[in-house]
């Protein structure tokens, strides 16, 4: 899907936040990049969605450029409109190009029932716990049917719990769908649990310090499994070294 070639980001201040990154992504993939705070990790996502561009190097789409709605984004906030319900919440992306008719108000309908919160559609974030809201701004993401959804440490601020039953969702939601995932954390756990590759980066400037792939099995008991523990011990020492380094 995308080809990452040499990418370099300097910012006005001087700062170097990534140097000559390297990979691809390709459809259908869960990939995590994971690494310390300030490695450049939310620098890349933004670079990857088009935010802002590359001080060098090039990206490029195996498909040409993306058009509107083809790429979702989910920050680490929410970010609701509090004085919204969950309903028009989903539905922004949409009515900022125009669509507000029966179809769209069908794509929100959808979008919320893939999140479970079909029976909150007329919520506002108030009535709506820390995971829910994170919910919503999920669908938003999805409500466009992008071909790649790019989510900023989106579990990052809830508790365990919640997090580990989104995580689960979000999985199944990927594997049910086939949707392209670019997934930002700093939590070893997580990217293991989560990502079908990842990519290990090293503190600033953040350059790519491994690419492993997963070959944990999907399963009820995927957390518990020998090679899930092994991936983690395995990205554990990955690292570490590049820490170290």
């Amino acid at each position: 899907m995308m080809n990452l070639s040499r990418v370099s980001k300097k910012f006005l201040n001087g700062t170097v936040a990534l140097e000559d990154i390297t990979t691809t992504i390709g459809g259908g993939e869960f990939v995590a990049l994971l690494g310390p705070s300030g490695c450049g990790k939310s620098t890349l996502l933004r670079l990857m969605a088009g935010l802002e561009a590359p001080s060098s190097g090039e990206i490029a789409w195996a498909d040409g450029p993306p058009k509107p709605g083809e790429i979702g984004f989910v920050f680490q906030d929410a970010t609701l409109m509090p004085w919204a319900s969950a309903e028009k919440n989903v539905l922004l992306p949409l009515k900022l190009r125009g669509y507000t008719g029966a179809a769209a108000k069908a794509q929100v309908a959808a979008a919320l029932l893939q999140v479970g919160l079909q029976d909150f559609a007329g919520a506002k974030p108030s009535a709506l716990s820390g995971g829910m809201r994170m919910r919503v701004s999920i669908a938003r993401a999805l409500v466009s049917e992008p071909k790649l959804l790019l989510m900023d440490e989106p579990f990052a601020a809830l508790d365990e719990f919640t997090r580990h039953k989104l995580q689960e969702d979000l999985r199944a939601l990927q594997l049910r769908d086939g949707k392209t995932v670019v997934f930002v954390t700093h939590s070893i756990y997580e990217a293991a649990f989560l990502a079908s590759r990842i990519l290990v980066m090293s503190p600033r400037p953040g350059r790519i310090a491994a690419n492993i792939a997963s070959t944990v099995a999907d399963g009820p008991d995927r957390r518990t499994a020998p090679d899930y523990t092994a991936l983690v011990k395995e990205i554990t020492g990955v690292l570490r070294a590049a820490m170290a380094a």
